[in-house]
């Protein structure tokens, strides 16, 4: 089997309402839908959700790297050769972890169709039973973050993620109000989105919650910063979790060496797709850390690769795969029942792509062959 066409769609999906984190306001979400035929007539998906916050890529910085410099490479190639594609790639840029993980999400989507398996089969089969999402908060005045997650536990949700990481002070508000809105049981988790910046802002702000029983405290100081978090993580017993200042191998092995955090934030939009999750799911469980599959607020294609993932390691014990609820048009379809999402057993990622949708969408695209 090899690849002969690859088509790449630049899109934007309209969301539900604004999302707001510490470092901007998105009103829609910029997705890079790859299409990958092979000689067998195969076809399989994959997505790229650029963030140059994040991932230090634009829309258009990846759609012209997909379509001029990593696609025409990996024409020919057989999609279950997963390493050599990722080091065809790797040899023609640095980085760019966005745009691999478009091709590599659609490799093993198509593998899981050559094979008849779904995805999460290839990847070591179903370590969980079922996967549960948490009703994510966006940064908004603290009484409508505290009102949006009572709501959410109403409609069924068991945990509530809120943003932060504007006004210290205000935050401080935020954490407190939502507490108390959703009573004593009920699981935080609050992200901080690098917005506190620094520890001396941090401490001030986790001193003043600290009985507010937070699962955990995500990327508090920037992200380049692995010796402030190692800090952080030092000065309170609340758990840390590294997320922005967590892409790959390079950042892995520091966190594991300078001990900067309890919990690792994995997307596959920061490390390059499946197979690079892999190994940093491997490399935790070495040093007995704790996964969350993490979400850049994806489509369904996205979404669906993480939730495969997410499913088949038992070292992830969290997952984020919210985005197909944030938007008011997807590309697809996944099943969320409540607060669970549960996935297909169909070959491949188990996402029927309505490619009349990408076409809608798309504000430009390309066909490689």
């Amino acid at each position: 089997m090899k690849i002969v066409a690859i088509e790449v769609f630049a899109t934007e999906l309209p969301l539900v309402r604004p999302f707001i984190v510490a470092y901007d306001a998105f009103h829609k979400l910029p997705s890079i839908i790859v299409k990958m035929t092979t000689d067998t007539g195969l076809v399989g998906y994959g997505e790229g959700m650029p963030d140059p916050h994040v991932t230090g890529e634009t829309f258009s910085s990846t759609y012209e790297m997909l379509v001029k410099d990593i696609a025409p490479l990996v024409l020919g190639a057989n999609p279950f050769d997963i390493e050599k594609v990722h080091r065809i790639m790797g040899q023609a840029v640095y980085c760019a972890p966005s745009a691999k993980a478009a091709i590599d999400i659609a490799c093993y989507d198509l593998m899981g169709k050559a094979a008849g398996q779904p995805v999460y089969n290839l990847l070591g089969g179903k370590a969980h039973d079922f996967l549960t999402v948490p009703y994510v908060v966006s940064i908004l005045p603290p009484e409508e973050m505290a009102r949006q997650a009572a709501q959410a536990l109403q409609d069924g949700y068991s945990s509530i993620k809120i943003k932060v990481g504007g006004d210290p002070a205000v935050d401080v508000k935020r954490i407190r109000a939502v507490r108390e809105a959703i009573g004593p049981d009920v699981q935080l988790r609050v992200d901080a989105n690098q917005g506190w910046r620094n520890v001396a802002t941090t401490m001030r702000v986790l001193k003043q919650v600290e009985d507010c029983q937070l699962d955990w405290i995500e990327q508090p100081v920037l992200a380049d910063d692995l010796i402030g978090l190692a800090e952080v993580r030092q000065k309170t017993f609340i758990p840390v979790m590294v997320d922005e200042g967590l892409h790959g191998d390079k950042e892995m092995r520091e966190v594991i060496v300078r001990q900067a955090a309890d919990l690792i934030n994995i997307k596959l939009m920061k490390c390059g797709g499946l197979y690079p999750a892999l190994k940093l799911v491997a490399q935790a469980e070495m040093a007995g850390m704790g996964c969350q599959v993490g979400s850049m607020v994806e489509s369904a294609v996205a979404t669906a690769a993480g939730a495969h993932l997410s499913l088949a390691k038992g070292m992830i014990f969290s997952n984020e795969m919210v985005g197909p609820l944030m938007f008011s048009r997807d590309f697809g379809q996944l099943r969320y029942e409540q607060d669970r999402l549960l996935l297909a057993d169909r070959p491949g990622l188990g996402v029927e792509v309505d490619e009349a949708v990408v076409r809608e969408l798309s504000v430009f695209s390309a066909e490689v062959s």
